[in-house]
């Protein structure tokens, strides 16, 4: 699924208000990690989580790694905050088209 810039404005407000469900601390992007990060978004379908590293190249490879592994889509990268989006069967966020 791609998302239109519409549509990624539109997930980024809905969005603004949520607070981070995981945090990634010390121990880097583990399956642990993994498995809480695809249980939220099986649950929320849009989830922030907390990336704590200064180095804005490992944050972007760390960002693009959960994105491939979860099998969604990158919305927003801002500060240490990354918004994620995966539809699930329920289809709870409604979409607007293009």
């Amino acid at each position: 699924m791609i998302l239109s810039t519409k549509q990624k404005q539109y997930l980024k407000g809905l969005a603004h208000s949520l607070k981070p469900v995981v945090l990634l601390g010390n121990n880097g992007l583990t399956e642990g990690v993994l498995a809480e990060i695809d249980n939220a978004l099986n649950h929320h379908e849009l989830i922030k989580v907390k990336v704590a590293t200064t180095d804005r190249e490992q944050k972007r490879l760390i960002c693009d790694a959960i994105a491939r592994e979860t099998k969604a889509l990158n919305v927003q990268l801002i500060g240490h905050n990354l918004v994620l989006y995966r539809e699930s069967e329920e289809k709870k966020i409604r979409i607007p088209r293009g």
